[in-house]
This record gives C-alpha cells, sequence and structure tokens, in this order.
C-alpha cells in the first residue's frame, strides 16, 4: 500500500469534518472502514489530518487569495478539502517535497473532483510552492 492510500483517507476524513456534525476520531474511523491501510500507513494518515486541522485557518486564508472571484465556500467541498490537506503538508512538514504533492492532490483532485478541479488545485498549489 502507497501513501496514496493514506492521503485518501485524511481527505475523506476532511470531507466529512467539512461536512459536519462528526468528530474527527469518528471521521477518521468511517475513512478506515472505506478505505483500508496497513498499519505502518495508519500514522501518516493521521498525521496529515493533524497537520491540516492545525494549518486550516492559514490554509484557509491562502485559498481565499488565491482564488481570484471565488468565495471559499463556494468551492466544491471536495477542492476545498483536498487543497486543505495539501497545503496543511506542504506548511506543517518539510519531509514531503512540494513537488510531490501538489502531484498527489492533482491525482486525488482528478479521481474526486470534477474535470476542472485538478487544474485549479494545481495552479492554486504551484502559485503557494513558488512563494514559498
Amino acid at each position: 500500500m502507497s501513501r496514496r492510500l493514506a492521503r485518501e483517507v485524511a481527505l475523506r476524513t476532511l470531507f466529512q469534518l467539512d461536512i459536519g456534525h462528526i468528530s474527527q476520531e469518528d471521521a477518521f474511523a468511517f475513512a478506515l472502514e472505506t478505505t483500508p491501510l496497513s498499519e505502518a500507513l495508519v500514522p501518516f494518515a493521521r498525521q496529515l489530518v493533524q497537520m491540516a486541522v492545525s494549518k486550516q485557518a492559514e490554509s484557509d486564508a491562502i485559498i481565499r487569495a488565491k482564488s481570484v472571484d471565488w468565495e471559499l465556500n463556494r468551492l466544491p467541498r471536495v477542492d476545498r478539502s483536498i487543497l486543505r490537506l495539501a497545503l496543511g503538508e506542504m506548511l506543517g512538514s518539510t519531509e514531503t517535497p512540494a513537488g510531490v504533492i501538489i502531484n498527489e492532490a492533482v491525482e486525488l483532485a482528478h479521481r474526486y473532483g470534477t474535470e476542472e478541479s485538478g487544474r485549479f488545485i494545481n495552479g492554486l498549489l504551484g502559485s503557494v510552492a513558488r512563494e514559498l
């Protein structure tokens, strides 16, 4: 199993948290039920969720600044969750190169988002990576 599956678990958790009415632990447990991970990857998925949640205010400010003519609450929930996941990792860890984080986010967008999601997410995250 790959770290990509761990990112899928983190994305599903963040998506559930964005919808609301569920605790972080319950959302994480549900995501693990729908996307089983090896025991070795569970801590990485949990760390991704923690980084995204702890950096959410900062990530949302970046998304607002970079999303010309789009309000944060008007973005599709899955796009918003993917951006929060990727920005949380970019801002919270130096372990993974920004290019890898962006590529993983774009792959998630192609799988779970709209036809335009991948291009939008790539552009926004690429802009952030150049500034960091």
